[in-house]
């Protein structure tokens, strides 16, 4: 398992951390429904088309000489405090901006050991310090939005077995974006690459060298209640998480990071502490401002090269300058409003290449060698308006102020893992773009007929040991050969340390790694998917080798030509569901950017309600949901779930339990 060794010096890898996907706010969105589907008597669609549900964020970013004042306040606080540090900032869309290395700072940051010391995935390893603070730069920058500002700690919070982690919380369900860490990765398709220079560019959203980030010391930046970017910093020579919320950390990454927010703060009341997942307060930081040294406008001038010089990061920033970031919504930033042409809904937006062209266009499956009848343009089409439609009309969970919409990004695929069309609201955090397009992949792969043969076929060892696994902790031997439809959320039950989610005492899921071994660096079959990647493209950065990592996670081997079904690697907490054809799967469409039970019924009912509108396809059928299976555990009977809705989830009706009997 420590094949990886000869690189522990040099690796840089993939991180904890976080994900804004599904937290909840505290708003009247309310608790959940259990497994099963769809609500029998729930309205049509409702969604406006050719009206505005949303505001679009204002054309806000940072220059370049802010970028140079963001990195000048934080060098300033490292060195007034004594802790030289690595500073990064990056732009909304993952560009990273700057990158400054303070003298005496960390060469790396090491990854926390196992638990019980068996180290296994990055466990233990020491990556570059330039890498960490990237990704905590990306992360505070992809969590946020408009309506919630988020931060890496805001991010430890949300990944752990238990929410809220604590030593006294034991027995509690994981944190809602259990395994969000295991995202952007540097492997994702989705995810663009830095370029040179020329068309395309700057397009985002970017990868991240280490998934996104869990270690305090992230923030996002804010313009005019606008977010532009984020910074990250890295001083303090570990890259880890915050294990106990309950008490007050003095971080020195945390500190010196805030400083450089001075001017580019998140709105007060946006802040992740103003938002509550199931009654319990999120954590935004544990430094204030009132602690910090007089570092307030602090120029670039007055830190470079006095305390330091920007550095290359090779893959990220490939020059050593200050550059100013790219508006998000522009077609440069690779995310923009969608033509009338691209999507029915003039709140919309896409992905774009740069010059004009969706990365993602609504089209027909490609699967029709394995599939009888695919799925058709225009059901494509209709699966997304309605997805759409009801994200629309739905209450946010994890936005302020209550009673705002949800913002989501939503994604829809063949069961080969193909994109079929990939559409966002405005305002959506960046991180759900990737996360969508993961949840949509590990639905249709884990209803399909072929995932225990495509896991067995996996050149590493450990992947191709969960299949048996799963057979064992099922009692069937005919598991992961497409006889059940399983959900991200049935999905993610046998991906927890613990089984039943949370409960001490109990086995761990055939899909996670043991209590005693488990880490948010190593989850399980989804650490194990990529360690591969993550050690090419390590070696890569650090310079070790050539070549990066192909731009495909897993070595899985293809269901067609050059598709792989989790090209962007596989996602382990809810917001998706597979969708059949007269009991044939078909697809999967995944959603990501809000609180888990959001994305879950947006999911869920989008795919309903295209069912009721084309009277061709729809949910899985009732008798081979997930929710079906029953897992003996101590002597007792533990039913799988499939999806959650909020009990009273929308804005124009007071429509309860929404999903139940569908």
């Amino acid at each position: 398992m420590r094949w990886l060794t000869f690189l522990a010096p040099l690796l840089l890898l993939v991180l904890i951390a976080c994900g804004g996907d599904d937290g909840g706010s505290g708003t009247a969105a309310g608790g959940s429904t259990s497994s099963g589907g769809t609500s029998s008597g729930s309205t049509s669609s409702g969604g406006s088309t050719g009206s505005s549900d949303y505001a679009v964020p204002a054309s806000e970013a940072l220059t370049a000489t802010e970028v140079g004042q963001v990195v000048a306040q934080a060098a300033a606080q490292a060195h007034q405090s004594g802790d030289p540090a690595v500073i990064a900032v990056v732009d909304r869309v993952g560009n990273v901006l700057a990158v400054l290395r303070m003298e005496g700072a960390p060469a790396t940051a090491t990854i926390p050991d196992a638990p019980n010391g068996a180290n296994i995935d990055i466990q233990g390893l020491a990556v570059p310090a330039e890498a960490a603070a990237i990704a905590k730069a990306l992360t505070g920058a992809y969590l946020s939005s408009a309506g919630n500002a988020f931060s890496t700690r805001t991010a430890s919070m949300i990944v752990q077995p238990h929410f809220p982690p604590a030593p006294s919380t034991a027995g509690l369900e994981s944190g809602p974006l259990f395994g969000v860490q295991f995202s952007q990765l540097p492997c994702s398709d989705l995810a663009s690459r830095f370029a040179a220079a020329g068309t395309g560019a700057r397009i985002g959203p970017k990868r991240s060298p280490l998934g996104l980030a869990a270690d305090p010391g992230g923030f996002p930046l804010y313009k005019n209640g606008v977010v532009v970017g984020g910074v990250g910093v890295l001083a303090d020579g570990g890259y880890a998480f915050d294990g106990n919320v309950l008490d007050t950390d003095t971080d020195a990454d945390e500190r010196i990071a805030l400083a450089g927010t001075l001017g580019f703060e998140a709105p007060e009341a946006i802040r992740a502490n103003r938002i509550y997942v199931d009654g319990t307060q999120l954590r935004y930081s544990d430094s204030t401002y009132s602690s910090l040294h007089d570092v307030g406008g602090t120029t670039f001038a007055q830190v470079a090269p006095t305390l330091g010089a920007l550095v290359r990061v090779t893959g990220y920033y490939e020059t050593a300058s200050l550059l100013a970031g790219t508006a998000y919504g522009a077609e440069s930033s690779g995310i923009r409003p969608a033509t009338s042409s691209e999507f029915s809904d003039t709140d919309a937006f896409v992905l774009s290449d740069g010059s004009g062209a969706n990365r993602f266009p609504i089209r027909a499956a490609s699967d029709g060698a394995d599939v009888a009848s695919p799925i058709t343009s225009a059901e494509a089409q209709a699966l997304l308006e309605e997805a759409f439609a009801v994200m629309t009309r739905a209450r946010a969970q994890i936005r302020q102020p209550l009673d705002s919409r949800a913002q989501v990004s939503i994604a829809l695929v063949d069961t080969h893992g193909v994109v079929l069309g990939l559409v966002r609201s405005p305002d959506a955090p960046i991180f759900g773009t990737d996360v969508a397009l993961q949840k949509a992949r590990t639905a249709a792969f884990m209803s399909s007929a072929r995932a225990g043969a495509a896991l067995l076929a996996d050149p590493n060892a450990d992947v191709a040991g969960f299949p048996a696994k799963v057979r064992a902790f099922l009692a069937d031997p005919t598991a992961l050969t497409g006889a059940y439809a399983f959900a991200d959320r049935s999905g993610g039950n046998l991906s927890r340390p613990y089984f039943p989610d949370g409960e001490v005492g109990t086995p761990n899921g055939p899909l996670s790694r043991p209590i005693a071994q488990w880490s948010p660096f190593s989850t399980g079959l989804q650490s194990a998917l990529v360690l591969t990647n993550l050690a090419q493209h390590l070696a890569y950065v650090t310079g070790a080798s050539a070549a990066d990592t192909r731009a495909r996670c897993s070595f899985l081997p293809d269901v067609a030509s050059g598709e792989n079904p989790l090209q962007n690697g596989l996602q382990i907490f809810p917001g998706s569901v597979p969708i059949y054809r007269e009991g044939t799967l078909i697809g999967a469409i995944g959603v990501s950017g809000d609180g888990i039970d959001q994305d879950d019924m947006i999911a869920f009912l989008g795919t309903h309600k295209a069912g009721q509108r084309l009277g061709t396809l729809g949910n899985a059928p009732s008798a081979i949901r997930a929710d079906r299976i029953v897992v003996a555990v101590n002597g007792t009977g533990v039913r799988l779930r499939y999806v959650n809705c909020p009990f009273a989830p929308f804005l124009d009706s007071s429509e309860q339990n929404v999903c139940e009997g569908l």
